[in-house]
């Protein structure tokens, strides 16, 4: 018997694993449409596109920086249409370079968080194309506490463990390639773990600029164990969100009250 679609003690949250077309928002848009509208046919309430879904991770951030308008648009009038919570990355204009952000829209179209990357991936000189965020946003999505980043910062448990007690559901919006899947799945994996949280990991499918990507689209629940992926194409990765299985782990192992920040800072030589 198929499980219900929506279920009255959580959220379905969807990630949707695209191919993104390169620098080209209006076909990336069309190859949306049809996997969010499915996603919301099977009871998905919050949705979750990549990392710079409509135009790739491009290192000419200003002219990709130009499509925002478009995006956050397209954003809205799609989240209004379907009547669900969606959750995409793009490229927007910043105080001296242009940001890789994210923003989260409800169900009526309008924005309720936006957000940047702390991160930039110095290895292949986003650093010096794009300026980074400095603050980690956390919003409700119907009774579920959400916490997005994007793609490298998966890298650094200081953000996820400074976040983590006001967090049900962290989603990690990426472009992450092929030659570093492993660590991909194993991060995300390790950060529910770290937290004792739902991680739902949104990666992009297919080639940019030579590159392949995978997908290993995943939601893990709070002890690490997958709940649903998919790799090698596009679709749809959906399941529910409890936040009272959060508490309850929470509540019978309390790792995260055993921590000490204050003896971590002082080990760091932070004070």
């Amino acid at each position: 018997m198929a499980e219900p679609a929506v279920l009255a003690w959580g959220v379905r949250v969807a990630g949707i694993q695209l191919d993104t077309v390169w620098e080209d928002p209006e076909a990336s848009f069309r190859r949306v449409v049809p996997l969010a509208e499915r996603a919301v046919a099977d009871g998905a309430r919050l949705l979750v596109l990549p990392e710079t879904f409509a135009t790739g991770l491009s290192q000419r951030a200003e002219a990709m920086a130009a499509h925002a308008p478009a995006v956050r648009v397209f954003l809205g009038d799609l989240a209004r249409r379907l009547g669900a919570w969606l959750l995409g990355g793009l490229v927007e204009p910043g105080d001296r370079l242009p940001a890789n952000a994210y923003l989260l829209v409800d169900p009526s179209g309008a924005e309720v968080l936006r957000g940047r990357k702390i991160h930039p991936f110095s290895l292949v000189g986003e650093a010096e194309r794009y300026e980074p965020g400095d603050e980690i946003r956390t919003t409700t999505v119907e009774g579920v506490r959400v916490t997005p980043l994007i793609c490298y910062d998966l890298r650094f448990v200081e953000l996820f463990r400074a976040s983590a007690e006001r967090t049900d559901c962290f989603v990690v919006l990426a472009s992450w390639p092929e030659p570093r899947a492993h660590a991909w799945r194993t991060l995300l994996a390790a950060r529910a773990i770290d937290c004792q949280a739902f991680v739902l990991g949104v990666n992009r499918v297919g080639e940019a600029e030579g590159r392949p990507h995978l997908g290993d689209t995943a939601l893990l629940d709070p002890l690490g164990e997958p709940v649903a992926s998919l790799a090698g194409r596009e679709g749809v990765v959906a399941g529910e969100v409890d936040p009272a299985r959060v508490a309850e782990l929470r509540a019978r192992y309390p790792f995260l009250r055993d921590r000490r920040p204050g003896l971590y800072r002082r080990l760091g030589g932070h004070g």
